[in-house]
């Protein structure tokens, strides 16, 4: 009785690489998403102000927000942050 495996899919090194470098450009993009978030915290956006805010769910859910308009911030050129990271570690693919 033979033992039959499945077949190998066959994936150029070119393929390879093109996920690799996807993947990498996701992650960046969303290590200067989690910094931007941060920075708009420290700039004092979704605070509540005044007596006609959201109150305590407001509060609760204002760093969901926050991010989200980080990451869009990321996702359309941010501050060229995760393209610096991209671009150093790019050549690290390039090497293995």
């Amino acid at each position: 009785m033979d033992i039959v495996s499945p077949p190998i899919p066959l994936t150029t090194s070119s393929q390879i690489r093109a996920a690799d470098l996807s993947k990498l450009r996701d992650a960046v993009t969303e290590l200067e998403a989690s910094f931007l978030a941060e920075m708009l915290k420290s700039a004092g956006l979704g605070e509540a102000k005044g007596e006609f805010s959201g109150g305590t769910g407001e509060t609760q859910f204002a760093s969901f927000l926050r991010l989200e308009q980080a990451r869009e911030i990321a996702r359309t050129g941010g501050i060229g942050l995760a393209e610096q990271v991209f671009e150093s570690l790019q050549g690290r693919l390039h090497d293995e």
